[in-house]
């Protein structure tokens, strides 16, 4: 019976990491990244919108990826951090609202603090936008940001569309 089990169980091993090593490759139609597939359409309408992006080959393993500029905000903390408790939580919820708004209309891809709150870098936004401009204007729309509660650094940053955080 244990035999079977292992047998089993190494047909999935074998299952799983045929299905895990997807290559990514690039054809005249479509790049694939991952799982994703990109057309020449698509890769256009960036384009289009103002998008930096390019598509890279990796030397080694020859598998094309897809960058794209994206814009990485620094939020530190403000010149203006001494509000009332209750002042101060209602900024914290109208921050919160502020991000999960900038996730739901395709604006930010991910958002959050950093670990240890005494130093002077609070958290990351990284927003998917055309311009740094745009990006900007985002985040210093942030109500704990017009309050002087926190601050924006924002920085230009490149990454390989398709991937996920592991």
């Amino acid at each position: 019976m244990n035999k079977y089990i292992y047998l089993f169980l190494a047909g999935i091993f074998c299952i799983a990491c045929t299905n895990s090593t997807e290559n990514q490759t690039s054809n005249n139609n479509q790049t694939h990244v991952g799982n994703k597939k990109f057309t020449k359409a698509h890769i256009q309408k960036l384009l289009d919108e103002g998008y930096k992006i390019l598509e890279f080959v990796d030397p080694k393993t020859k598998d094309t990826l897809l960058m794209q500029q994206y814009f990485m905000a620094f939020l530190k903390k403000g010149k203006d951090t001494l509000q009332n408790p209750k002042t101060g939580d209602s900024l914290q919820r109208l921050h919160l609202a502020h991000l999960q708004k900038m996730y739901d209309l395709g604006h930010a891809d991910i958002s959050g603090p950093f670990g240890e709150l005494d130093g002077n870098i609070r958290g990351v936004t990284i927003y998917n936008v055309p311009t740094l401009e745009i990006a900007d204007s985002l985040a210093n729309a942030d109500p704990s940001v017009k309050a002087g509660r926190l601050e924006i650094e924002m920085h230009p940053w490149w990454a390989a569309k398709g991937y996920y955080l592991r």
